[in-house]
């Protein structure tokens, strides 16, 4: 017969492993899948130059502090190898290569099965999906027609094959921003915007802007138990060139055009422009749909939750959805209290029902 877990974790990116570390310092039986050949999450996968907002100080999972300088500014990669040595040094239980095909819900017990042809069961589950592969491209109009490039920030990596473009960036977010400076020095290029783009000093009176956001208790604000989420317009961290690139002009800012036509498209005044490139920086939906089956979801792929317990499904939580508990939920740095908090409730759960 099959070992029954205490918990299986659905997920091996920063939110899985600050699940796996909180499940296994109350010595619950716990396993980890991964859908790909590493715990790493979506990072590899993320544009090149990628730079946290955040310094390490305030970047880092449960238990074991980013090595090095505190202050620093991390980059992708660093993220990367951060969150192999967190595996190793906790010695989390994981399988990798395990892609989630449904679950499935009998009586108390859960069943996982993967592509691979494996079969779990377990007493509780945490979902830790993250939503990098649910990119969101919004429709625009005759975008059917366009003959050039439509890509969202998910598929970009580095600007050589952009050299001497013309390039619209869509968003007003830090991806979108950081993305769009980048391919300025290249190419011709415009952030399609509905408002203005919302920049905030990184360091206020000496200080990181997050130490502040710490110290004041907003970064961890608990938006949940008053019903709201948080917001979903953000302020973009400014590393110190952001303002004085976007007054020069590299990148523009310009009202979100309105359509496509086949050579580029047309602006919110009338004007038609050809554009060889467009890329969605607009953010992503969640990655949910193989609890659907059981009752998880909502008919947009919203889960029904409070504070990352599901309220429709016992014995299921989630950590990483963006606002979940705070506006921290979905970052490095919040997906361990968060993590925390849920398994707290897990534990209560599985002593309720032993």
């Amino acid at each position: 017969m099959n070992k029954v877990w205490d918990a299986i974790v659905i997920g091996g990116g920063q939110a899985g492993l600050a699940s796996g570390y909180h499940l296994r310092k109350r010595g619950l039986q716990y396993l980890i899948l991964e859908a790909t050949e590493q715990s790493v999450g979506s990072w590899p996968k993320y544009y090149d130059s990628l730079k946290l907002f955040s310094p390490a100080k305030f970047s880092s999972l449960p238990g074991m502090k980013f090595p090095g300088d505190p202050d620093k500014y991390l980059l992708r990669d660093e993220v990367v190898s951060y969150l192999k040595d967190y595996t190793k040094h906790f010695d989390l239980s994981i399988m990798t290569d395990q892609q989630i095909v449904c679950v499935e819900k009998n009586n108390k017990e859960f069943t996982v099965r993967t592509k691979s042809g494996k079969e779990f069961q377990s007493k509780t589950i945490l979902n830790a999906t993250g939503s990098f592969q649910s990119p969101y491209k919004p429709l625009i109009r005759d975008q059917e027609v366009f003959k050039g490039r439509i890509l969202h920030s998910s598929g970009y990596q580095k600007p050589d094959t952009f050299v001497n473009q013309r390039i619209v960036v869509v968003g007003r977010g830090n991806s979108a921003v950081q993305i769009a400076i980048e391919l300025a020095e290249v190419s011709k290029t415009t952030l399609a915007v509905r408002q203005p783009v919302h920049l905030i000093r990184q360091r206020l009176l000496g200080r990181d802007i997050h130490f502040w956001l710490k110290v004041t208790g907003i970064d961890t604000f608990p938006f949940w138990r008053f019903g709201k989420t948080t917001p979903t317009s953000r302020p973009v961290i400014d590393f110190g060139k952001y303002s004085k690139q976007l007054a020069q002009g590299t990148p523009d800012q310009q009202p979100m055009f309105t359509s496509f036509d086949s050579d580029g498209v047309i602006w919110s005044d009338g004007r038609k422009e050809k554009v060889d490139t467009v890329i969605f920086a607009t953010g992503y939906q969640n990655n949910l749909m193989n609890l659907k089956e059981i009752g998880a979801i909502d008919s947009n792929g919203q889960p029904f939750h409070v504070g990352g317990v599901s309220t429709s499904v016992q014995g299921l939580y989630y950590v990483g959805l963006e606002g979940q508990r705070s506006i921290s939920s979905a970052t490095l740095r919040g997906v361990g209290s968060d993590a925390q908090f849920v398994v707290q409730k897990l534990v209560r759960y599985l002593k309720d029902n032993s």
